[in-house]
């Protein structure tokens, strides 16, 4: 029998840094293609639980659906501070719109 005792996450480097740190293996891939690869390696390093960006969660749908027929690695998505920001924004101008009939008082940074 296999020991999957390890944990894995495949991000941008700028989100899996702190995971390095905790001794988690982690996987910063350039492109989907590259990301493609790592998804394949995974069952061959006994990963037991991986934790997938959001971003490359839907173009490795193929590879998360192969994985899925296995009993391990299990395949999570998770999400990062970006998203959470671009929600708030969203969340803000619909706000503003309904209190003042614009959202002009709403200016994003950057």
């Amino acid at each position: 029998m296999s020991d999957f005792k390890k944990v894995a996450v495949v991000g941008d480097s700028d989100l899996v840094l702190p995971f390095r740190a905790l001794g988690i293996k982690v996987y910063s891939p350039k492109s989907i293609g590259e990301a493609r690869r790592v998804m394949e390696k995974l069952d061959e390093e006994n990963i037991a639980l991986c934790f997938l960006h959001q971003g490359y969660f839907e173009p490795l749908k193929e590879e998360r659906m192969a994985l899925g027929k296995k009993f391990c690695p299990v395949v999570i998505g998770f999400s990062d501070y970006r998203k959470v920001i671009d929600e708030l924004d969203i969340m803000l101008r619909e706000m503003a719109l309904k209190a003042t009939g614009t959202e002009s008082l709403v200016k994003r940074k950057g």
